[in-house]
């Protein structure tokens, strides 16, 4: 079976709050850049955040971790709240669109999804397996459409879809009480403990913040914020 390429995505709020409309996700929520991680700053952010989405350079240290990580739960299983929904990335450099899913379907108590491609996606996978929820978004050509328009969209120069890429998305998100990272690469989503509505976008920046010091020497991380849009 070949393997199927999209255009990787920009962390680009403007270009992808376009690319949410599109899909069908109502405007009360958007993407908002996040200019820092210190209390003062996380402050500044429209209330309420519901989800990060997180850009990282994929080093050797990450990979390590990753290794040591998945050993550590191998002898220690995690909770996973059983209405949380997750997907594998089989799609290749669909990594920024799957974090995108990810925030917002694990969401839809706040965040409505107008008919269109995300909604259709979502009844069809809801009950699915992640493989499975995978395999479908791999071959769903409404969304790979729209997700190439976007891709061309951004301010830096347009990769070609099988160029290899060295930067990846994962969404952090409340799930029930659970603080979890989402990264459809994963054999399994990550739970790292107890969370809640005050003090969610705070936790989520603590694990942002072991991303950005493992890489002591790399500062070419970006964050962005699903949170309540300034003009509703």
């Amino acid at each position: 079976m070949s393997e199927t390429f999209v255009i990787p995505i920009e962390s680009n709020p403007e270009v992808l709050n376009k690319f949410l409309i599109k899909l069908g996700v109502s405007e009360d929520f958007s993407l908002t850049d996040v200019y820092g991680l210190d209390p003062d700053l996380l402050a500044i952010l429209p209330q309420p955040v519901l989800a990060f989405i997180l850009l990282f350079p994929c080093s050797e240290n990450y990979y390590n971790h990753r290794h040591e990580e998945n050993e550590k739960l191998k002898e220690k299983p995690q909770k996973i709240p059983e209405n949380l929904f997750y997907m594998h990335q089989f799609l290749r450099n669909a990594c920024g669109t799957i974090a995108l899913f990810h925030a917002v379907l694990n969401n839809l108590e706040k965040i409505q999804l107008k008919d269109g491609a995300m909604k259709n996606f979502y009844e069809k996978t809801k009950n699915l397996s992640p493989e499975d929820k995978g395999r479908i978004l791999e071959n769903d050509q409404e969304i790979i459409k729209i997700h190439q328009s976007f891709a061309n969209e951004g301010q830096t120069e347009v990769p070609n879809a099988e160029d290899k890429v060295y930067f990846h998305f994962i969404a952090l998100t409340r799930v029930g009480d659970n603080l979890m990272e989402l990264d459809g690469t994963r054999k399994i989503p990550i739970n790292h403990g107890k969370t809640s509505d005050e003090t969610f976008m705070f936790d989520a920046a603590e694990i942002c913040k072991k991303f950005i010091n493992r890489e002591k020497n790399d500062c070419r991380f970006t964050i962005m914020a699903l949170a309540a849009s300034c003009d509703q």
